[in-house]
């Protein structure tokens, strides 16, 4: 099997995460905050750990890292628990349903109002886009930092900055590139950068973080047993214990300090430099291809690309590729908004995600594949 659906999620993880994982469910699994037994407190010093580190990545504080099951609740919370009613909210047009579906449904409510800026071109011309849709009752802008279906990437170091002069909470989507782009919580005038474990910080599955710019606590949005304060009827007003109602995936979390040990030793440099590489030298031959059509969305190099063979649909072209051993994604990838940017046609198209466990042979085998495929078509 040939996987190149990194951009859904990071296959195979490095041993350290299930050596991690396991290590936990065999030897201290105890529920954290909630005892004050030996399992308990080790588990709550392996969670403290992950805050750590995650802090340490992406320079912000230990305190203000909270966990969540993934990066569509992590914005969910961070979304609605800072939400100003009445006001405005920019988002861009390469979103994900994540960052999309959650701001309409609150407008449908009529809780708030919002517009969708313009990515195409320069730093400076997005910049001058967003100008443009900022009013007096703008109050949240929420952007992806990489596209999961192209190489786009958005400058979040200058918007950050625009939002900060005109006091606008700033919330990044950074499913795609934690892990692999810097980002700097603090620098780049963050509010709440939303991540998930389990791709480009090869992770497990079912755990996510926010990472919040100060300690500021907004709305609750789930209430419940955080093991402090517990006479009180409301949730306690201080991060992280403000969102992290219930027991926490201890396992899970475990699995992520592992990947986050194994990424600070093998260094995100090389790990980026080496999958721009492959984008590189793949995305040079599909375009050899006049059978493909080929969505770049950036001149720029990443990790993700879409394409589709023409006259074909991308959910045949990917079955047949699967049939081969080959695993990519078809269909809109969760993310129309981004799809209707790009111009691709009503199904969506393939998408091939790579990561640093790909090679230049195995895109030699899919591009073979490709052409196997199209003479079949022929």
């Amino acid at each position: 099997m040939i996987y190149f659906d990194n951009a859904a999620t990071t296959f195979p993880k490095p041993a350290c995460v299930t050596e991690e994982i396991t290590k936990c469910i065999k030897k201290y699994c105890g529920n954290p905050g909630r005892s004050s037994h030996a399992l308990s407190i080790k588990s709550a010093e392996k969670i403290f750990e992950a805050r750590m580190l995650l802090a340490e990545l992406f320079d912000g504080e230990a305190e203000n890292v909270v966990f969540t099951y993934n990066t569509t609740y992590a914005l969910n919370i961070a979304i609605k628990g800072y939400l100003k009613l009445s006001s405005h909210i920019l988002i861009s047009d390469i979103e994900h349903n994540s960052v999309l579906r959650p701001i309409n449904e609150l407008a449908r409510q009529k809780l708030c109002t919002y517009d969708i800026f313009n990515t195409n071109g320069s730093d400076e011309e997005i910049i001058g886009n967003i100008k443009k849709m900022i009013k007096p009752e703008t109050s949240m802008l929420v952007c992806t930092h990489a596209s999961n279906i192209c190489s786009r990437k958005l400058p979040i170091e200058k918007i950050g900055l625009l939002c900060k002069e005109h006091k606008i909470f700033f919330i990044v989507d950074g499913a795609q590139s934690a892990g692999l782009y810097d980002i700097n919580v603090k620098s780049m005038n963050i509010d709440a950068l939303c991540l998930p474990a389990h791709k480009s910080l090869y992770g497990p599955q079912g755990i996510g973080a926010i990472i919040f710019g100060s300690d500021k606590v907004g709305k609750s949005i789930i209430e419940g047993g955080t093991g402090i304060n517990s006479l009180e009827l409301s949730m306690p007003n201080i991060l992280p214990e403000a969102y992290e109602a219930g027991t926490l995936s201890t396992p899970s979390i475990a699995g992520l300090c592992g990947s986050l040990k194994w990424l600070k030793a093998i260094e995100i440099e090389k790990i980026r430099n080496y999958e721009e590489d492959l984008y590189q030298y793949l995305i040079k031959n599909l375009n050899e291809n006049d059978a493909l059509e080929i969505y770049k969305g950036s001149d720029s190099p990443g990790n993700t690309l879409i394409f589709n063979v023409k006259g074909l649909s991308s959910v045949y072209v990917s079955s047949e590729l699967d049939k081969r051993g080959i695993c990519t994604r078809s269909g809109l990838h969760c993310a129309p908004l981004a799809h209707r940017t790009l111009k691709t046609p009503i199904d969506g198209a393939v998408r091939i995600g790579l990561s640093v466990f790909n090679t230049k042979n195995e895109i030699n085998i899919l591009l073979n594949a490709l052409e196997d495929i199209i003479k079949e078509k022929k």
